[in-house]
């Protein structure tokens, strides 16, 4: 089974002043806006790292889930907040890490359990594997 899901980015003029939107397939975001503002300094719009990082939140957390599903537990509530390093070296901008924090309250979970599964939940969220994977690029010049 394979299924797609569909984000778009528009984007008009030079890196500092120009603007974009991104947008969502689904609705969840339509034309959201995001600039040079917005992704390095504290302007209002969201920014690729943000998005990443709520993705990868929400992918973790649900993969943990079916995790405890298959131990027999089930969370009253998990909170996850994914803190997404944007850094500057040598060679341009690179995304060196992604920090998941979580926060779960499972009744009659052992620490030790919940930490192995939570591990195993990290490696096998398929966004944890995205960021593994190849990207391959389509460029079309209009």
């Amino acid at each position: 089974m394979k299924i797609k899901r569909t984000g778009s980015a528009v984007w008009s003029g030079d890196l500092k002043s120009g603007k974009g939107t991104v947008s969502t397939a689904s609705g969840a975001l339509e034309d959201h806006p995001y600039g040079f503002g917005s992704r390095f300094e504290s302007a209002g719009g969201t920014n690729p790292e943000e998005l990443i990082g709520a993705a990868h939140a929400g992918c973790f957390t649900m993969a943990l889930s079916l995790i405890l599903g298959e131990a027999g537990l089930t969370a009253e509530r998990m909170e996850t907040t994914a803190v997404v390093t944007l850094e500057r070296g040598d060679d341009g901008f690179s995304i060196p890490a992604i920090h998941l924090q979580l926060e779960a309250a499972i009744p009659g979970a052992e620490d030790a359990q919940f930490q192995e599964l939570a591990a195993k939940a990290k490696a096998g969220c398929p966004v944890s594997k995205l960021l593994r994977a190849e990207i391959t690029l389509d460029a079309e010049l209009v």
